[in-house]
């Protein structure tokens, strides 16, 4: 038993030892190899920074009216393509319940008068007044609250774009109308992080349709939001569009760009950037002293045979192995010839 178990683990010594041989062998020879390559020497360039980004439009405001009160529709003023202002009326429900809480209201009204009066020449205790206003003002709040959702009115100017029942049906669950708001839109855009502290509320913008042909629209960000989508590295942006004329509406696909100013940049030869194979990482080959480091890299934009590049080893003046650097690794002797 002891015996097979000492052959055993002489055995996994062996095979360490070869392994860790192996490692040894292998740096050894990346160490020895002399890889024949063509360098760039990074320079900074300024650019116009823009970012492109494409969006559909919405109302700036969207409503569903459905009243706090189910039974039977009496009457829909409205049908879907009418427009509303503030305050017009969309929806009579059915007035059993308020006119029952009407005739409450007034006549506890008329007994609150009368309580006031007993009140002023104290012939009434406190407790009886501080009920009957308890009860007062109950009624005064259910029949506000009655009004309400049996006159349904319109919250704000807008267009109604959507309606689901007729008059007589009986109300559940599903929304009466959906009132939309056109003469204002809005939209919303995923920024890269990496522009966040350059992206300000009130920055202005304009908007180009595929449907309104070599025609911009006036915009601006509204409201930068505060936090990074940690999946997409993204952060959202409103936008805000004055459409008085009403020539765009809610669900149009329309592009802006987002200009950011000038920016200092390094650039490098596309083809010096390299694709890990089965995953998306990207890396770059410097010449350290006349050996190759890999340095992984993100890229940004392409300009022509260049592309923008970004890694805390990126720097002006860096020497980046633009030809033969997809033979190297990690550690190998560059031999640099010119031109």
């Amino acid at each position: 038993m002891n015996k097979n178990i000492s052959i055993i683990s002489l055995a996994g010594i062996a095979l360490l030892l070869a392994g860790c041989s192996g490692n040894k062998a292998q740096v050894q020879e990346a160490q020895e190899r002399i890889e024949i390559v063509k360098t760039t020497v990074l320079q900074p360039r300024t650019i116009a920074r823009n970012i492109e980004v494409s969006t559909t439009l919405m109302g700036y405001e969207t409503q569903n009216v459905a009243p706090s009160l189910t039974g039977r529709i009496e009457h829909i003023y409205v049908e879907v393509g009418s427009k509303v202002k503030a305050g017009d009326n969309l929806v009579r429900m059915d007035q059993n319940q308020y006119n029952t809480a009407r005739l409450t209201f007034t006549n506890l009204k008329t007994e609150m008068a009368r309580m006031e009066k007993l009140k002023e020449s104290g012939s009434i205790s406190q407790q009886s007044y501080d009920q009957m206003k308890l009860s007062y003002d109950q009624a005064r709040e259910s029949l506000e609250f009655l009004q309400t959702n049996t006159y349904v009115k319109a919250p704000f100017k807008g267009v109604i774009s959507a309606k689901t029942y007729e008059d007589g049906e009986l109300y559940g669950g599903q929304p009466i109308l959906v009132l939309t708001q056109i003469e204002k839109l809005k939209a919303l855009v995923a920024i890269p992080e990496r522009y966040f502290p350059k992206i300000k509320a009130g920055m202005k913008l304009y908007l180009t349709s595929d449907i309104y042909k070599d025609e911009t629209f006036p915009a601006s960000i509204e409201l930068v939001y505060p936090t990074i989508d940690p999946a997409s590295h993204t952060f959202q942006v409103k936008i805000v569009i004055p459409n008085a004329d009403e020539r765009l509406r809610p669900g149009m696909y329309v592009k802006t760009t987002i200009a950011l100013g000038q920016e200092q940049i390094i650039v490098a030869p596309y083809q010096s950037v390299l694709k890990l194979t089965g995953a998306n990482d990207r890396y770059v080959f410097l010449n350290e002293n006349g050996i190759a480091k890999r340095v992984n890299v993100t890229m940004g934009e392409r300009f022509d045979e260049m592309i923008e590049i970004n890694a805390p080893e990126i720097r002006e003046g860096v020497e980046i192995v633009s030809v033969g650097q997809s033979k190297l690794v990690d550690g190998v002797k560059l031999n640099v010839i010119k031109d």
